[in-house]
């Protein structure tokens, strides 16, 4: 009897076994499939538009999606979204309050910096920021950055939130960068632009930066 049992409880561990370790590949039975394999999607495959629909008047009939992020959330890396509104206000009051978030680059980030500047920005405003690039004279109106930095005696240098405020929405013929740099990108060019700056005019730009900010905070 003892050697029966003892040989049924082999047979059926091998059976265990066999059938356990059938495939390496198959999890085996899923208590809840759809949870285990989302359904998947491509970028720019075209969706059925009997099920689907991009209109949120549709969504209590369709399923809505609209390929965008949810709202108020940010890709995982990302800085903070720039919140300060494209007008006038926005551009001269409220972008000198932006600080760039970046600590001083790297040798290897600064010469991505100035890969990126020189790709994205040299081409109108030249390789040292003097508007100097080989379509400025084409395009017309296209500012050196070393001098809206540097201000005049009346007119005080551009802030770090300035420059990226421009960049983000654009300003007179140059459009909006926010498509094809990142945030972070776009706080690197602005460091980079800063190397170009002359260091005198650099100390200038900043003890006027400082000042605003000291007269903002006591209002």
């Amino acid at each position: 009897m003892k050697k029966t049992l003892i040989i049924s409880a082999l047979i059926a561990t091998a059976v265990v076994t066999a059938v356990s370790c059938n495939s390496k590949r198959d999890p085996g039975k899923i208590y809840m499939p759809d949870m285990a394999y989302s359904r998947a999607y491509e970028t720019y495959a075209e969706r059925d538009s009997l099920t689907f629909t991009a209109d949120m008047a549709q969504a209590g009939h369709k399923i809505y999606y609209n390929g965008m992020p949810v709202s108020g959330t940010i890709k995982r890396g990302e800085l903070a979204a720039y919140t300060v509104p494209n007008d006038s206000n926005g551009l001269i009051n409220g972008s000198a309050l932006i600080k760039n978030p970046l600590p001083a680059l790297s040798k290897q980030d600064s010469l991505e910096a100035a890969r990126l500047y020189n790709i994205n920005c040299g081409i109108c405003h030249g390789a040292k920021g003097e508007a100097n690039g080989p379509v400025a004279a084409k395009i017309g109106g296209v500012k050196s950055i070393v001098s809206a930095m540097n201000g005049t005696s009346t007119t005080p240098g551009y802030s770090d939130g300035r420059i990226f405020h421009v960049m983000a929405y654009g300003q007179g013929n140059m459009g909006s960068y926010a498509s094809q740099l990142t945030r972070e990108q776009r706080w690197m060019i602005i460091h980079y632009l800063r190397s170009l700056q002359p260091k005198t005019a650099a100390a200038s730009t900043t003890a006027v930066t400082a000042k605003a900010d000291s007269a903002t905070a006591k209002k």
